[in-house]
This record gives structure tokens, sequence and C-alpha cells, in this order.
């Protein structure tokens, strides 16, 4: 069981485990308690009333957050001919076919997200066991496959992420950097929640935003009361 220093503890203490705070009030209490000596990210971690083993009530989708998650994010991207250089022009980082291909078979994997054309799918997949572990796989279902390539790199640059439900229903994701502020956190959070909402099952019976905790690197989470939550993703 892993052990918590003092100023995790002494953060601890002043958290009411029993309350469940107004979305407003846990973001700010998140960014009063933290105190790492660098940037924290602030995650939602959120608890839905789905069944994910069932194919018509699993949750999946993207957004991209008003203001980033505060990570510069490396994109490369598998093209060809005028493609290359639309992403360039874009502003990834990374673009090739064959030669960026032969280098990840090689052990480089040095950018956080991938995308594709559709052409380049077919020579993409020979190295699928190696990008799928890592969650680098382009995938159309995540808008990383797409001949829209300007597009694809801007969003991903300006903070688009990506989420699935896993298997005991729950939801997590990065929303942003203690420095960020409780503002620009909520406008981040109230955007998540809000595609949350809108990729609700129809199979999906009872309450659908069950619970949501907030917390920082190395802080301790705060528990969110479920009625702000539908408040925030009007």
């Amino acid at each position: 069981m892993a052990k918590h220093g003092k100023k995790y503890k002494n953060a601890k203490e002043k958290i009411n485990p029993e309350k469940r705070y107004e979305l407003g009030e846990a973001v700010k209490t998140v960014t009063e308690l933290a105190c790492a000596k660098f940037d924290e990210t602030v995650e939602a971690a959120l608890r839905l009333g789905v069944d994910p083993r069932h194919a018509d009530q699993m949750v999946r989708g993207t957004v991209v957050l008003p203001h980033g998650i505060g990570k510069t994010v490396r994109v490369l991207v598998f093209a060809k001919g005028e493609k290359e250089k639309e992403a360039r022009d874009a502003g990834a980082d990374f673009v090739g076919n064959d030669e960026l291909i032969e280098q990840i078979k090689g052990g480089w994997t040095e950018f956080d997200k991938a995308v594709a054309t559709p052409d380049m799918m077919g020579t993409v997949g020979k190295i699928g066991k190696i990008l799928g572990p890592r969650g680098l796989m382009p995938n159309a279902k995540t808008g990383t496959v797409t001949f829209d390539i300007a597009r694809a790199v801007t969003e991903l640059k300006a903070g688009k992420i990506d989420f699935r439900v896993e298997k005991a229903g729950i939801v997590q994701a990065p929303m942003g950097k203690i420095s960020f502020g409780p503002e620009k956190l909520m406008q981040n959070i109230s955007a998540f929640l809000e595609m949350i909402m809108r990729l609700k099952p129809s199979s999906s019976k009872g309450i659908y935003m069950k619970t949501l905790a907030i917390s920082s690197t190395m802080g301790p989470g705060v528990r969110v009361e479920v009625a702000s939550l539908k408040e925030s993703s009007k």
C-alpha cells in the first residue's frame, strides 16, 4: 500500500470526507491545497451509470478543452504528398510515412499523438502492436484517421483529449494544470461534462453521472455533489 507524505496528509485533513462539494468549491479547494514544487495536473474521475460490457453502453469520445491541458503535445502525422505539407503547415512535429514507420519499428516513440490519412492505415497497421499498447494508434473514432489533417493537428495542439469508460464505469481525464486557476479549470471541466452528457447512451437507465472526484497529481481527491454536475454540463 502506498504511503503518503506529510503534505498530503495535511491537505487531506482539510477536506471533509462526508461532504459532497459543489463543483466550483471543489475545484477551488483542489487548487488551494496543491503543494508540490511542480505545476500539478488536475484530473477528473467520473463514475457513470453504464455497463461498458455492453456495446450500446460504451462511452467514448473526444473534446477540445477551451484552455488545453497545459502540456506541449507532440503530434506525428503519417501522410504522403500534399498532405505532408498540410501537416507541416498546421504545426505537426513529425511528418512522413515509410521512414517514420521504420523509426518506430526501431523503438522510437518520442511523440504524444499520432494522426494518419486513411490511405496510410494499411501500412500503419504493421506497427499496431507498438502503437496500440501506448495509446498512440490513430483511430477514426477519435478523429485521428482523416484526410482533414490540418484540423486534426490543430485540435490536438489546442488541447483535444480522448476518453473512454473503463470496465468499472469510470472515465478519467486531465483537465489542465493548477496554474490555470479555478476559472479556467472550471471551463475545461464544464466542456468535458457537456460532452459526456451528449454521449449518454439511450440504453443507460437511472442516474447517468453518479460521482465525480477532482484531484491534483500529488493531492487528495475532492468529491463533488452530483446535482452541481448537471448545472455545469448545461
